[in-house]
């Protein structure tokens, strides 16, 4: 949970270099200088602004995952869209490319079909909350150049998940 909370202020560093508005909310309590506390009514009130909000440290409880997290809070904004950026994977493979160099790579990819092959994109409760919720997952490559921008355009390889 730390971790995230260490990842997000990185990214609000990246965003305020830009000169882009950006705050972080934290579900574990901190210091107000480092994160606020998140809260729903005030995210809102954010996003409405034209704020980029980064949400840190899960949902403050053990046995949720990032996945489900942020399947949670975006469901709560009411979100349309999570931007998933994984370390060097460029998608959603029906094997872990990384150990098959004959992975095949989707292009777009349901829910069900997630849950029902095992794929270990997301857990299973992440990926019915989505489903559930009507999002949308765009899964690409963080590592690659100008990948969040990219991500935002749709000009990088990806995998769409859908309902």
């Amino acid at each position: 949970m730390i971790s995230t909370l260490m990842n997000a202020l990185a990214l609000q560093s990246a965003f305020e270099k830009r000169k882009i508005p950006v705050r972080v909310q934290s579900s574990i309590r901190v210091d107000e200088k480092i994160a606020q506390n998140y809260v729903n009514e005030k995210c809102v009130k954010y996003l409405e602004n034209k704020e980029v909000v980064i949400f840190a440290g899960g949902t403050g409880r053990p046995y949720f995952t990032t996945d489900t997290t942020s399947a949670l809070v975006a469901s709560e904004i009411s979100a349309k869209l999570i931007l998933m950026g994984k370390n060097g994977v460029k998608g959603v493979y029906d094997s872990d490319p990384k150990q098959n160099p004959n992975a095949k790579k989707f292009d777009k990819i349901t829910f069900d079909e997630i849950i029902e092959k095992n794929l270990k994109v997301m857990d299973s409760t992440a990926a019915s909350m989505a489903k559930d919720n009507n999002l949308e997952i765009i899964v690409f490559d963080i590592t690659e150049k100008n990948a969040l921008s990219r991500a935002l355009k749709g000009d990088i390889e990806h995998t769409k998940l859908v309902r």
